[in-house]
């Protein structure tokens, strides 16, 4: 909690406990906004998975994306099952893996081009990952997850994919596509056999990961080449004694010393957790500790798949929704420089949180994206704190004010009063149980699984 007083513009959120239901007056629980101590930027951290499609050739749900400001959308596991045996993943795009490369005539860009445009045009810009989509089956019989048999002509491969949407190649566009992602958790499952991402070893993928990597930053070196879209460091939280979690642990840090020592290009490193809120940022915590002292000091990080304890019963719940806004302000406040929700298809599964497939409509969850937005508008993060460890808080500043995002993350309610000083909130929305994006008056309390933003 700042101790020290502040000047006009400081704002107080103060807070106290109901227990029981009844409302006992404690010390405040204090959550202090200060305009006045700038810390950067508002960060990227409300990317998301793949889009919602709804289609093959038009993509009106895109809007969504351009009304919450998404700054990129990671192109893994489009359309479905095998991307629809169209889109994004290099076996589409370059279908027979003995032709040749260099030949535009063997590349087949037709619906991934429409794709690509339609999320350009809503200023969304694509994150795209060279590689496959998971094959959920693969233990039934797998078609794509093997890795390449020439890890030298895949690279060249994935050259031709990249000349094609930054350069014009091929027909090509030249669109700004910053981040390029080589493969996608090589280490789902610590029995070969069981793995839908890559029927090979850890340390198959790492030299896959050297090859393409030096090839690839050699030819763009302008581009940011990284991954490896790890599983992540959940073993970090579990009290049990899960192998797959601690296999996946266990190549995080192998591939760390692997391309260190064989001075592996990496200009970001990528990866991913289903945890709950606080375990999640725990686990950024850990990664970002684990880089600084492995000689990855500073080193760009994306969380670029997350979700919080994914769970069909919570779609289009008030609590998804909170929780989804409590992980973007522990982002935003946290070691994170990017991340992407997984995902905003919509979709009927676990992991489609944002909209909804009967409606076509947005679920809750989804303006917790338009609430952080109103933080990256703004621009400038400024200094926020909390001494409820359920109640987070973002701010930023900008042109136009002061923007702060408050969440509540638990059910239940928690009083709540603002002073700024003299002056007045312009303009506030709240989402809880009861109501999804509506403005209102500053409440006077935050009601159970709630977020609000507040401008002044």
């Amino acid at each position: 909690m700042l101790k020290e007083t502040r000047n006009v513009g400081f704002a107080c959120l103060a807070l106290a406990a109901v227990v029981m239901g009844v409302a006992h007056v404690c010390p405040a629980v204090e959550v202090k906004v200060d305009p006045s101590r700038e810390i950067g930027i508002v960060k990227p951290v409300n990317g998301v998975g793949q889009p919602p499609m709804l289609g093959y050739r038009q993509f009106p749900m895109f809007k969504y994306l351009k009304e919450a400001g998404i700054p990129f959308s990671r192109l893994h596991d489009v359309g479905g099952m095998f991307a629809r045996n169209v889109f994004v993943d290099i076996p589409n795009l370059f279908r027979d893996f003995d032709a040749d490369e260099t030949d535009p005539k063997n590349y087949d860009f037709v619906f991934t081009d429409r794709l690509v445009s339609a999320l350009v045009e809503n200023g969304v810009e694509p994150f795209f990952r060279l590689g496959v989509t998971i094959e959920n089956y693969a233990t039934f019989r797998r078609y794509r997850i093997d890795p390449p048999k020439d890890f030298a002509k895949w690279a060249r491969i994935c050259e031709h994919v990249i000349r094609h949407y930054t350069e014009g190649w091929a027909d090509g566009f030249k669109y700004k596509i910053t981040y390029w992602e080589i493969w996608n958790e090589p280490e789902n499952w610590e029995t070969i056999e069981k793995n839908e991402m890559w029927h090979g070893t850890f340390e198959e993928y790492c030299r896959l990961y050297d090859v393409s990597s030096k090839h690839l930053k050699a030819k763009f070196p302008h581009l940011k080449i990284g991954g490896f879209a790890s599983c992540g460091v959940t073993w970090i939280n579990r009290k049990d004694k899960n192998p797959r979690a601690k296999f996946q642990f266990d190549c995080f840090h192998a591939f760390l010393k692997y391309i260190k020592e064989h001075n592996c290009p990496i200009d970001y490193f990528s990866y991913h957790s289903y945890s709950w809120v606080k375990p999640m940022i725990e686990q950024a915590e850990y990664v970002r500790k684990t880089l600084d002292e492995a000689g990855f000091k500073g080193l760009e990080t994306c969380f670029d798949e997350w979700l919080p304890s994914p769970n069909h019963d919570k779609l289009g719940t008030a609590q998804q929704a909170s929780e989804i806004a409590a992980v973007l302000v522990g982002f935003q406040n946290g070691p994170v420089d990017s991340a992407a929700i997984y995902d905003a298809r919509c979709g009927i599964g676990n992991y489609s949180p944002l909209f909804n497939p009967l409606t076509y409509k947005p679920h809750k969850a989804y303006y917790a994206f338009m609430a952080f937005n109103e933080l990256r508008k703004a621009g400038t993060a400024v200094a926020a704190e909390s001494d409820d460890p359920d109640v987070w808080v973002a701010a930023a500043k900008g042109a136009e004010g002061v923007a702060a995002m408050v969440v509540n993350f638990r059910n239940r309610e928690v009083p709540f009063a603002l002073d700024l000083g003299g002056r007045k909130v312009s303009w506030c929305r709240i989402t809880d149980g009861s109501r999804t994006w509506e403005e209102c008056e500053l409440p006077t309390s935050l009601p159970p699984y709630s977020f609000i933003v507040a401008k002044w």
